[in-house]
């Protein structure tokens, strides 16, 4: 498994996707990994992510915002 930050937060949040890991899972794993070495782009998306996930308004916004980040992840660096 590659130890690259965006590699694993694009498997974390891939899991939480498809519904095998829970949200306060998520923000763990996320804090956990962190965004050390990312580029900027995708350091926003998560920190994006990391607000929705505190502001808790419901799973269809957290959805777009978590599929928004992935795509930045997949791009970025």
């Amino acid at each position: 498994m590659s130890t690259r930050p965006e590699d694993q937060l694009v498997n974390l949040i891939s899991l939480w996707l498809a519904r095998h890991v829970r949200d306060d899972e998520l923000r763990t794993g996320i804090r956990e990994i962190g965004v050390e070495g990312l580029d900027a782009d995708q350091r926003e998306a998560v920190q994006e992510l990391l607000a929705e996930l505190e502001r808790a308004n419901g799973r269809g916004d957290l959805e777009r915002v978590a599929r928004e980040t992935l795509e930045a992840l997949a791009l970025g660096g």
